[in-house]
């Protein structure tokens, strides 16, 4: 059997903040404002984890509403996570993700990144791969105002 998830998270960036990608801090002004550390990359691989193997959302998991996750590791959460989905028998065969952010460049991080959600995975460095985009100016993202990701997954049991 194979299944395909989709994960999508989006976050405004602000200052006072680190910008985390994939586990990775960059170096930038701003980073993702939310409850966890913000790391807009593992939350959008954890929903697409989550969905292809039909156990739920990050936020069924990990409810913003409850303190004990306030600056939760990202890593931590996804680590979690994939324990489960691979005690249900399943197997990541590959991942892909996009991820929308004006500045800073990514690509300079680009192998870092993939290193780590691959460690973090448990999976080899040739089944994680991450792309990047500009909002070219336009709406929150080329505005410098927010990041955004896609990521999909591909299971089998």
């Amino acid at each position: 059997m194979i299944r395909v998830g989709l994960g999508y998270d989006l976050h405004r960036l602000v200052e006072n903040r680190k910008l985390i990608l994939g586990g990775v801090v960059i170096p930038f002004e701003k980073g993702e404002d939310g409850h966890s550390d913000g790391d807009v990359l593992f939350h959008a691989i954890t929903d697409a984890v989550l969905g292809a193997s039909g156990l739920g959302d990050i936020g069924s998991f990990f409810p913003p509403e409850e303190a004990k996750w306030k600056d939760a590791d990202s890593s931590m959460l996804l680590s979690t996570v994939i324990e489960k989905v691979y005690e249900q028998g399943w197997k990541i065969e590959n991942l892909d993700c996009v991820i929308k952010l004006e500045k800073p460049k990514f690509i300079p991080y680009r192998q870092e990144v993939i290193c780590s959600i691959a460690k973090v995975l448990k999976i080899e460095e040739s089944q994680v791969f991450v792309k990047a985009k500009t909002g070219e100016k336009l709406g929150d993202v080329g505005n410098g105002l927010a990041v955004e990701v896609w990521s999909t997954c591909l299971l089998s049991k």
